[in-house]
């Protein structure tokens, strides 16, 4: 039926630049240019990377090797570790490797979890837990990380993450390794190549309970004072906020200063112990202050006060010439003075006349009247509207039986402060005399009865 009949000839193939395609219409030429550039692609198509572009795969095995080689090769001469250390960084990706590089120099191969090195790893004895165990090599093995990080700047947060994490895996290691680990921790503490917040992991509760970070601390507080001193150690401490914490070292039921006292002491470092009493002293008279403030601001009766205060002292081992400070303070910062310096005088003389028996409770030594004495001259001189109100002050208290003539004369004498001596010793110079005078009556009186 279809013999005969030719095929239609294809169209002609058109170019762009042909006479023919100009003929068309330009929407059909648009459309015809946006058929060829758009190519159909299939579903989950891949497409080749760069090899420049691939991520490289995380492989500590073989950083470990080059390290340990290297080490192997220097042998124990710690001034050539630190050069082959020094040369390695520009070949080797220190950053992406730092906790395996920190893990060969401490324990001599890379730990698995809990401070155990894996048996099938390339181990080398140039390490600090394979040193001998004594503050002069760890010294110089301090001096390697501190070179070390010196040139590689970037490897000093990573090493404060790896000492953090060996000090969390402390019950996995030796005695022996833990009291070397100990020591440079203490070196490198003292030279500022680690922070104090790395004690942090001393609180771990498993290491607490079973004795193991009280003991670790004794070695690391030894070599950081031997390289410093206390006063250094307690800054460092402050600026961590770690100065009050010291004896959470010790299980719940063993956190007393007698116990960390008897600890430390015995251990030899009873400068220690007493830096912490003394902490918490510190801290048992602000809680005594703020208790105080309360009590007077309800009104509570002077008896109840004294009491507590007493029991306070005992407890906390506190120094009656401590409490008559904070009771002053106390006494004084429970009122709005007055701002002008005719009536604030009056005022105060209300005021203290008023708390002058809780004042008098404390005052049973001479070296407590004196104390107050002094703290009377400096809150005068501190708050100028009280300048001119010093002698009243001393006169009532005199009459109160708070201070008595010994105390008043020898602060008038040589044991005044240098703040407003002048303006305070012209005010008491009259009151003196008559108290020199009174004396001297006192005397001649008792020598007509003999």
């Amino acid at each position: 039926m279809w013999e005969g009949r030719g095929r239609l000839p294809p169209p002609p193939r058109l170019q762009l630049g042909d006479s023919g395609l100009s003929s068309l219409p330009s929407s059909r030429v648009s459309f015809m240019n946006n058929q060829k550039q758009q190519k159909p692609t299939l579903s989950g198509q891949r497409f080749k990377t760069r090899k420049r572009d691939e991520k490289e795969r995380f492989d500590p095995t073989q950083f470990q090797d080059c390290i340990i080689q290297g080490l192997t090769e220097t042998g124990t001469d710690l001034e050539a570790v630190a050069k082959f250390l020094d040369a390695s960084g520009a070949k080797l990706d220190y950053r992406r490797y730092a906790e395996t590089l920190f893990d060969i120099l401490v324990a001599g191969g890379m730990l698995a979890p809990g401070g155990t090195l894996a048996d099938d790893m390339m181990r080398t004895d140039v390490c600090v837990f394979a040193a001998q165990e004594d503050l002069e090599t760890m010294q110089a093995f301090a001096q390697v990380f501190n070179k070390l990080i010196r040139r590689y700047k970037y490897l000093e947060k990573g090493f404060e993450d790896e000492v953090k994490k060996l000090l969390l895996f402390l019950k996995g290691f030796s005695e022996s390794e833990r009291n070397k680990l100990a020591m440079l921790t203490g070196i490198l503490l003292a030279n500022g190549t680690l922070n104090a917040s790395i004690l942090n992991s001393l609180y771990n509760e498993n290491l607490v309970k079973e004795g193991v970070s009280a003991a670790f601390a004794v070695k690391l507080f030894k070599s950081w004072i031997n390289e410093k001193d206390i006063n250094a150690v307690a800054s460092s401490l402050r600026r961590v906020n770690m100065d009050n914490r010291l004896m959470e070292l010790f299980p719940a039921n063993k956190q007393s200063v007698e116990h960390f006292m008897k600890y430390f002491t015995e251990a030899g470092l009873k400068e220690l112990s007493e830096y912490v009493r003394n902490q918490q002293t510190i801290g048992a008279r602000k809680e005594l202050q703020k208790e105080l403030q309360e009590q007077m601001s309800r009104g509570d009766p002077f008896k109840d006060i004294i009491l507590y205060v007493k029991e306070e002292m005992k407890k906390n081992n506190i120094s009656e010439q401590t409490v008559i400070g904070i009771i002053w303070s106390s006494v004084m910062s429970t009122v709005e003075w007055n701002k002008k310096e005719e009536l604030v005088a009056e005022q105060a003389i209300k005021h203290l006349k008023q708390y002058s028996p809780l004042l008098a409770a404390f005052t049973t030594q001479g070296q407590s009247e004196l104390t107050l004495l002094l703290k009377i001259q400096e809150y005068c001189y501190d708050n100028i509207h009280f300048m001119k109100a010093f002698q009243k002050i001393v006169v009532l208290f005199y009459k109160a039986e708070v201070l008595s003539e010994e105390p008043i004369l020898k602060w008038y004498k040589d044991a005044h402060l240098a703040k407003g001596k002048s303006v305070f010793l012209e005010q008491m110079k009259k009151f003196v005399e008559w108290l020199k005078n009174a004396e001297e009556e006192s005397g001649s009186d008792s020598e007509e009865g003999d």
